[in-house]
């Protein structure tokens, strides 16, 4: 089951997805000490990382040690743009440049980048073509199965960007326009799959380790990328590796282990942003780690209002001993 990307051997392909506002360097950090082989950086503009600005400067920080492989994931419309984007990611750590041509955020279309740039192939294959001469080291793709139910042309997209040097794609069972409804198109991915001999991975609605299984058994895609199957849970990425590459079912966490993680990734989270920030970004990973939980509703308001650590860290610790007083009941 394991792929090649360059240099880098992939034993068993199950990535975690690029987020835009989720997988910055503490989340991957959580994810990456689990076990899977490559993460991916959330979506970084590059217009906005050439003009310095902070969000561009502070997505594109990594700890190259803990988190390599890493890959940085670019997104624009400028080919120029995007090759010294490319550029200066590589300079600094990047292993691997993914591509975004499949974010389908209007504040990204409308400036005819992510997934819009699946209406014009053109313009796509100018930017992978100058992404690839770029750099030494090797550049995947992220797409949607196309811009809409009529133009799903994500098979054609995908044998343009292996003629041009592309080492891997991501497509996301989705077209731009269902956004997030529906359900991924698994089926369609294997068109994408039957059309190139670069490595294919499937993306989109894997919540279980069955259906990671199930995406690839439908899809023939030669592993799956993960994302909001991952939402408040670290470890998922870990055990739909190990159901893959053993068929072993691993158990969630205990629920003191699951504070455990949630302790660890806000401490990660304060050293990195500090408390104002870090809590203020931090309300949808605890909203994530303990939805499901008895009375969690009533207890995240008094820990979004907390106006310290020590305070926070109380009211996480109160949550879990309430909840599990009330699961003894």
């Amino acid at each position: 089951m394991g792929i090649q990307i360059g240099d880098i051997y992939i034993d068993t392909p199950v990535f975690l997805a690029p987020m835009s506002g989720v997988t910055d360097q503490p989340y991957r950090k959580m994810i990456r000490k689990q076990g899977p082989e490559l993460v991916f950086s959330e979506m970084i503009a590059s217009r906005e990382m050439l003009n310095s600005e902070n969000s561009g400067i502070r997505k594109l920080k990594t700890d190259c040690e803990a988190e390599y492989p890493l890959v940085v994931q670019l997104a624009g419309w400028d080919p120029g743009d995007m090759a010294l984007a490319a550029k200066m990611s590589e300079d600094r750590g990047a292993a691997v440049i993914d591509i975004n041509m499949g974010c389908p955020a209007k504040k990204v279309v409308n400036k005819f980048a992510g997934s819009a740039l699946m209406q014009d192939l053109d313009a796509a294959n100018s930017i992978i073509r100058s992404v690839v001469s770029a750099v030494s080291i090797p550049v995947t793709l992220k797409m949607r199965t196309g811009w809409d139910s009529n133009n799903r042309n994500a098979p054609e997209l995908a044998k343009i960007a292996e003629s041009e040097g592309i080492q891997m794609v991501a497509v996301h069972g989705r077209t731009r326009c269902q956004a997030y409804k529906g359900e991924a198109d698994w089926s369609f991915i294997k068109k994408v799959k039957d059309n190139v001999r670069i490595p294919v991975i499937a993306n989109g609605d894997i919540q279980t380790v069955y259906d990671a299984q199930k995406c690839i058994r439908i899809s023939g895609a030669d592993g799956v990328m993960i994302g909001r199957g991952a939402y408040g849970k670290p470890w998922f990425l870990n055990h739909v590796t190990k159901f893959l590459k053993m068929g072993k079912v691993l158990p969630s966490p205990v629920l003191l282990k699951q504070k455990t993680f949630l302790l660890e990734h806000l401490d990660l989270m304060m050293n990195y942003y500090g408390f104002e920030n870090g809590a203020r970004m931090a309300r949808k990973h605890i909203t994530w780690y303990t939805k499901g939980l008895p009375l969690a509703s009533e207890s995240r308001q008094r820990i979004y209002s907390t106006k310290d650590l020590s305070s926070l860290i109380n009211e996480i610790e109160n949550l879990y001993e309430n909840a599990l007083e009330q699961m003894a009941v």
